[in-house]
């Protein structure tokens, strides 16, 4: 059974739409969203070989022509060279702002194929097909698009809203274990920012959505409620969206540190973010000593990083890591802006955080458990 949870936008609402077998039953979504029988897919080499002949199959079975780019798999791909790249090849198929791109593939390719939808022609509407855990119950809902700098992550974008989302829970069985759990930092956000009923839910269930299609079904329909809903109140983050960055100032600041390489996922870093925003937030006095302990035991059940320790390699000094997250977006007027918890499920936006606070929760974080 298909779930559909609708992100109400006015003009630019859509749905989201999450289920099995979705991508066999693209074309059924897609052509009503069609001025002419005519799409391009961008998409990844790795998700090439896995899914887009089944896509292209599935649009050429209802008559409609699908041309593909297959970019370079990882997180370098959010770059300029490979925007121009995705642009130039758009032009160059002719496609016109009533056609529509698709966006095949995780994160990367989600926020790169719809950051150059967002700029070609002034504006294309695209339809997300998100193939990672992590961008099913994030990043492809939302109409947050766009690329990294060397000065920071997702610097370089815009707001453009997807036509709609598919989103495939049988593609999430070829995920590697590795991949699947770093969705799973993104999903344990949700109930840690704001639904402490969910995060209980989480610490029961978490461990069996690999294998329970319902359990799995379940949680990225809730996340994506969740999200809809904060994205319907603030769309362009001016407050409570703000919330829906909780572990990502501490995860993107060391994601730059490593290089946006295989030594740290995004859903990682996250991860790691949110343990140390729960330890800043109990050594501030936020928040009870227990909820940092409870955190850390669950993203140790599930077998996910939660220190600076669990990264491999050298990292930066603390006061370079601090440097980097003085790069996030949500710095106003040079101050940073952190989220952090007056419990699980009460993120708030906090503001001039005492800089020796966050240094002695890096330097905590660098010790084993």
């Amino acid at each position: 059974m298909t779930r559909t949870v609708s992100v109400p936008l006015g003009a630019r609402s859509y749905d989201v739409r999450i289920g099995a077998g979705l991508i066999e039953r693209a074309a059924d979504h897609i052509a009503p969203l069609l001025a002419r029988p005519r799409a391009a897919i961008v998409t990844d080499e790795h998700v090439a070989a896995l899914h887009l002949p089944r896509l292209a199959a599935a649009l050429n079975r209802a008559g409609i022509a699908a041309s593909a780019l297959a970019l370079p798999a990882g997180e370098a791909s959010k770059s300029w060279d490979q925007l121009g790249r995705t642009v130039e090849w758009l032009l160059a198929e002719r496609i016109e702002r009533a056609d529509i791109v698709i966006a095949l593939g995780g994160g990367v390719i989600g926020d790169l194929a719809g950051f150059a939808a967002a700029i070609l022609r002034r504006g294309v509407r695209f339809v997300q097909i998100p193939t990672t855990l992590l961008a099913q119950v994030d990043s492809s809902v939302g109409g947050k698009t766009g690329i990294n700098s060397p000065q920071g992550k997702n610097l370089i974008g815009a707001f453009h809203q997807p036509a709609l989302v598919l989103a495939d829970t049988d593609v999430l069985a070829s995920l590697p274990e590795r991949d699947f759990l770093a969705g799973y930092g993104e999903v344990v956000k949700y109930g840690l920012l704001g639904d402490a009923g969910f995060f209980e839910w989480l610490e029961l269930n978490g461990p069996r959505l690999r294998t329970d299609r319902a359990a799995l079904q379940h949680a990225v329909a809730h996340c994506v409620a969740m999200k809809a809903g904060i994205v319907a109140r603030d769309e362009t983050e001016q407050g409570e969206r703000a919330l829906l960055n909780l572990g990502h100032t501490f995860g993107h600041a060391l994601e730059s540190a490593t290089g946006y390489s295989g030594r740290l996922l995004h859903g990682e870093g996250v991860a790691i973010g949110c343990a140390l925003a729960f330890d800043l937030s109990a050594r501030l006095g936020l928040c009870s000593q227990e909820d940092p302990g409870r955190v850390t035991a669950h993203l140790a059940a599930m077998g996910m990083p939660r220190a600076l320790a669990d990264v491999p390699g050298d990292l930066p000094e603390d006061a370079a890591l601090i440097a980097l997250m003085r790069q996030d977006k949500k710095v106003v007027a040079g101050r940073l802006r952190l989220i952090l918890a007056r419990g699980i499920g009460q993120a708030f936006v906090a503001d001039d955080v005492p800089p020796a606070a966050i240094a002695a929760t890096l330097a905590a974080a660098r010790r084993p458990f």
